[in-house]
């Protein structure tokens, strides 16, 4: 598979694209203002147990306080005596019997502030280098489920077994780690234990609701991340950032550094593959497919839902002939828009309804096939009785959407406004109320220009009506500044 990276460097954003066969399949967005707290070690400070959700609020310094559940709590040898009595009757362990209110805790953003919810906090501890990962409060060596070569598996098992010595704490073999070299993975662990070592000492001096480790910014999180034996190119159009990454790559890549250039073309990095103009793309809720077809994907804090539709797509057979071509083609594109958007949590996939069960099944095992290359973690069940695929996508970051838009001011996210007419209508509601409240000379309704066109020729026997009801006269002004759901009444 022929992949590249693009490194975009703006001086308040870096922006990153992952290229697949010069289609663009991921794209990674990070602000100055809004850098994302995925791996962030904070020092932090419980600031309320709550009991009947088994969580805790700690207060870390972020604008708002972040989620700890019991769940996500490691357990001492006290602690764990409890737990273990809990877990003999059935239950968790209980969150009093884990942390008080003032607590001082080491605490790790799993997932990034989402919408009105906090950060999401653990104290298990990981650390992420180029081949592993250390858990110093786990134990234990697990294997990436993406080395699916069993003699692989148990050479990187017996290796990690050898280096570690019983050393504590425990491991994850990464994917990158497949091939990796007796050397290498020693390297990787020597630096790990001591990054952890680091991390526990400046904790000790670090007052509590402050940062103690931050995670890499996104050019070298990138390196360490995706940068493997089929990237065959990293291009970056900044020299300062392009140096760093050649640096960074020496030292933990040194056989990939070579993959790592500085463009200098004079066309923007990103028309390359026409990543700009997909990610506009990627903001629309219709996505047309080459058939004739579309998706229609609708994100809400709940699930997202994706749509499929024929639209102009007829076929040459029958009818289940193009449905199964149809959806066929579509679960390549919603495996693509799901990483390109970074789509998470619940996601409901309703394809066109298929009569064969045959059918259905090559459609559900291309849209897993589709996912075998997304680096995040993602699960679909069987379709349900309603001819629904339900997945689940690990949702750490926001999406492309959240990262890049914010709500319309004017429909405040609904998608839809009041038509002038239903505004009318309230105009009359709200005349009538202030008539019956409030002595007045006269009205003064203030309105978009839409609404008083409306007020002046179709309802203008209305206005007429209410100012015989009233015994008032009423003046309309427009106002272009208006939302068009927005008015006022004014008495004078």
């Amino acid at each position: 598979m022929n992949e590249e990276i693009l490194i975009s460097v703006t001086p308040r954003e870096v922006r990153a694209a992952l290229v697949e066969n010069g289609v663009v399949q991921e794209v990674f967005v990070e602000r100055a203002r809004r850098r994302g707290l995925i791996s962030n070690i904070y020092k932090g400070h419980v600031s309320r147990v709550l009991p009947g959700m088994q969580a805790a609020f700690v207060d870390v310094g972020l604008e708002r306080t972040a989620f700890l559940h019991a769940d996500d709590i490691f357990r001492d040898s006290v602690s764990k005596e409890a737990g273990q009595a809990d877990a003999e009757g059935g239950r968790s362990p209980d969150i009093r019997d884990l942390v008080e209110e003032g607590n001082q805790l080491l605490v790790q953003v799993l997932k990034d502030p989402i919408g009105t919810k906090g950060a999401r906090l653990s104290t298990f501890v990981t650390i992420p280098s180029r081949y592993l990962v250390y858990m110093p409060r786990g134990s234990g060596i697990g294997v990436s489920a993406r080395i699916e070569d069993e003699e692989e598996r148990t050479r990187l098992r017996e290796i990690l077994e050898s280096v570690s010595d019983g050393s504590v704490g425990g491991y994850i073999v990464r994917t990158a780690a497949e091939g990796a070299s007796w050397d290498a993975l020693r390297a990787d662990m020597i630096f790990l234990h001591r990054l952890w070592e680091a991390i526990t000492n400046h904790s000790e001096s670090v007052l509590p609701r402050n940062l103690v480790h931050e995670d890499l910014p996104l050019a070298l999180r990138i390196l360490r991340d995706l940068l493997g034996p089929d990237i065959e190119k990293v291009r970056v159009d900044d020299a300062g950032t392009c140096r760093r990454m050649k640096k960074f790559a020496a030292m933990f890549v040194p056989e990939l550094a070579n993959k790592i250039d500085e463009y200098t073309g004079e066309r923007p990095i990103f028309d390359l593959y026409s990543v700009e103009e997909e990610i506009v793309k990627a903001l629309d809720s219709k996505v047309q497919l080459k058939s004739g077809g579309y998706l229609v994907i609708e994100q809400t804090e709940a699930m997202t839902t994706i749509d499929v539709n024929t639209g102009g797509y007829v076929g040459h057979r029958n009818l289940e002939e193009t449905i199964f071509k149809t959806n066929l083609e579509a679960a390549q594109a919603i495996a693509r828009q799901i990483r390109l958007r970074n789509l998470g949590g619940i996601i409901i996939v309703d394809f066109i309804d298929m009569e064969q069960a045959e059918h259905r099944r090559q459609v559900l095992h291309a849209l897993e096939k589709a996912l075998a290359a997304d680096h995040a973690r993602n699960q679909i069940a069987e379709v349900s009785a309603l001819g629904l695929i339900e997945m689940t996508r690990k949702r750490t970051r926001e999406s492309l959407e959240h990262v890049l838009c914010h709500a319309c001011p004017i429909c405040d996210g609904t998608g839809s406004v009041k038509t002038p007419e239903t505004v009318c209508y309230e105009i009359f509601r709200e005349i009538l109320r202030q008539s019956r409240q409030f002595e007045f000379q006269k009205l003064l309704v203030l309105a978009h220009p839409e609404v008083l066109e409306m007020l002046v020729d179709e309802e203008s026997s209305s206005v007429a009506e209410l100012e015989e009801a009233t015994g008032k006269p009423i003046r309309l002004q427009s106002e272009a500044h208006y939302a068009q759901d927005h008015f006022d009444v004014v008495p004078i």
